[in-house]
């Protein structure tokens, strides 16, 4: 038994919490959990017996007029698979009475259930009102103590809303007309196992295929209740399934506990190790973390935790370090500032670009950390030009065939590139008119409007002179490595500016001009280099780390694929044919129900 051996391991993973619990539930109603205690009680009597008893027991409350003669429920075709030893296949509501009627006296106390106190939630006992039995008795469904119901209108149905009544005022209730409601008639069926049948995932996914009524108000019928083919077990296996649901539930809870403990504490150590990597001794706090990759980053948001970090620590120039110490006499970034100001100055001569407004002087209070030797505060502006993109003509629309002059729009802008899974085009006279506000290979783009804001990304060579959309601008730099860039504009530093910058009136929009005014660390040109490099190299082992997450999510998955199928091909599939056989019949009339 797979789910059994691996029942731990399965655990590990709390999304696979709903569908463990259902297959639990339906290996327990066949009999699969309860082998052991069948070999320890051979001498049981058989369910056929108790069969016999409950025909016995409802042919004695029709003759004392306390029930209503039912209809004769369809036969059950002859079944190919073997039950365990001493059960039978029966239906439902042979077992017992499907939707009774109370009757007591008026003015005794009773318990009242609204649908919002009917829990899915497995063993919950719900809530009631206390009122008078005058006052519930006409227009609710009616029960009491020890039934069994479940929610028969969508979508409380498919999300299993099931009780077992207890503890109700004088023993009996009312509650929402959405209920099914089953009653024992002898004390030899144990409601908890009947509520684990309700709580199955075949009765579910059965029950969702017959619902009839229109969208929204679609409800189970009472005829596939009635009709519903089980296994039937002896009273004492009865229990013993029941107790073993408990137990494996509660097992499952605190396994479950355990595991929100456990990424908790992963959580905890990955917050306290990247803290330390941003203010301590970054090589020797980067070796230590090493030695614990595989233990703590298991969860794709740590190593996210992790890329943000590093990109933290690019900036403050902590990844090169040792780098800088064996190349002490590279030309500091002050003289590549007055670089980059005399080729814009000689750009503006020449007419290749528009003067631009001076950008204010950075202030103390603005820097946020001491930066390495040979580094500079600078603006976003002083190393680039920001040019908007452009907005297509009145009446003029974008087309799908490949006209070969592409409008990159911001859904196109993906992963820190230009996705062509989907591209639009401009025509040619449309692209006559907004040709100078293109993108080159060179350039970053960058989203400035919308829920997207911030997102940046390079342009891969075969968007070279492509239009770009109005939502977003062009980054044209200035003898500052392209991937150093990009590395500075996606980190904390520079994104929490561009928060901070952003328009939040109406659609979020963000200003070239205050995109300009965006601080952000220069190194020397050499050490940019290195810092791509090292980022790089980081980065390939985040890829490994969320790449060996993504093979241990997909060794799970498939583990509980394989629980699935052993559960619910073979057996599941007859008690799913006999059931549809059932419900078929009394459709058509050959039943007496």
């Amino acid at each position: 038994m797979q789910l059994l051996d691996h029942f731990k391991e399965l655990t590990l993973h709390p999304k696979n919490a709903q569908e463990l619990k259902g297959l639990i539930l339906q290996l327990a109603i066949q009999g699969k959990l309860t082998k052991k205690w069948r070999e320890l009680n051979p001498n049981v009597e058989s369910a056929s017996v108790l069969l016999e008893k409950i025909k016995e027991k409802k042919a004695q409350l029709v003759k004392e007029k306390k029930i209503k003669k039912e209809k004769s429920l369809s036969e059950i075709d002859k079944i190919s698979i073997e039950l365990p030893e001493n059960w039978c296949f029966t239906r439902l509501g042979a077992m017992g009475l499907i939707n009774p009627r109370n009757t007591i006296d008026d003015e005794l106390e009773i318990g009242f259930v609204p649908m919002r106190d009917i829990s899915q939630t497995f063993s919950e006992i719900p809530k009631f009102e206390t009122r008078e039995w005058v006052s519930v008795k006409k227009s609710f469904t009616h029960f009491r103590e020890n039934d069994v119901a479940f929610a028969k209108i969508t979508p409380c149905f498919e999300n299993s809303k099931a009780c077992v009544f207890k503890g109700l005022p004088n023993g009996f209730g009312a509650g929402t007309t959405e209920l099914h409601v089953f009653r024992k008639v002898i004390d030899e069926i144990d409601p908890e196992f009947v509520y684990c049948i309700v709580k199955s995932p075949l009765f579910l996914k059965n029950g969702e295929d017959k619902m009839t009524g229109s969208a929204g108000q679609k409800r189970v019928p009472k005829e596939y209740f009635s009709n519903y083919v089980i296994g039937l077990p002896p009273y004492e296996e009865q229990k013993a399934i029941v107790a073993t649901v408990n137990q494996l539930f509660k097992e499952m809870e605190a396994l479950e506990e355990q595991t929100v403990a456990r990424v908790q504490l992963k959580e905890d150590f990955v917050t306290s190790a990247l803290q330390q990597l941003s203010t301590g001794d970054t090589v020797k706090e980067w070796s230590f973390m090493q030695e614990h990759f595989k233990t703590f980053f298991t969860e794709k948001t740590a190593v996210k935790k992790l890329r943000e970090t590093i990109l933290q620590l690019a900036v403050q120039g902590k990844l090169t370090k040792h780098w800088r110490s064996e190349n002490p006499d590279v030309e500091p970034a002050s003289l590549l500032l007055e670089k980059i100001k005399a080729e814009k100055a000689q750009l503006i001569k020449d007419k290749k670009i528009k003067k631009e407004k001076p950008l204010p002087e950075i202030t103390a209070e603005e820097i946020p950390y001491e930066l390495p030797e040979g580094w500079s505060w600078c603006r976003l502006g002083d190393v680039t030009t920001i040019k908007g993109g452009k907005r297509l003509p009145k009446g003029e629309s974008l087309t799908t065939e490949n006209t070969g002059r592409v409008y990159i729009r911001v859904t196109d802008m993906k992963n820190g590139t230009i996705d062509d899974s989907r591209l639009h085009y401009v025509t040619e006279d449309v692209f006559k008119i907004i040709s100078q506000y293109i993108i080159e290979k060179e350039d970053l783009y960058l989203t400035i409007v919308g829920a997207t804001i911030g997102k940046l990304g390079l342009v891969p060579e075969r968007f070279h002179g492509m239009s770009l959309t109005e939502n977003a601008a062009r980054i044209i730099r200035y003898q500052i490595a392209k991937e150093f860039l990009y590395h500075t504009m996606i980190s904390d530093l520079v994104q929490n500016q561009f928060f901070d910058k952003t328009n939040q009136v109406g659609v979020p929009k963000l200003a070239l001009h205050r995109v300009a005014k965006t601080l952000m660390p220069l190194p020397p040109l050499e050490e940019q280099k290195a810092i791509v490099a090292k980022v790089n190299a980081l980065m390939g082992l985040c890829d490994g780390l969320e790449k060996a997450i993504e093979d241990s999510t997909t060794q799970v998955e498939q583990l509980m694929q394989s629980c699935l199928k052993e559960v619910f091909e073979g057996d599941t599939k007859e008690y799913e044919l006999a059931d549809t056989v059932g419900l078929s019949m009394a459709a058509e009339g050959k039943s007496d129900y």
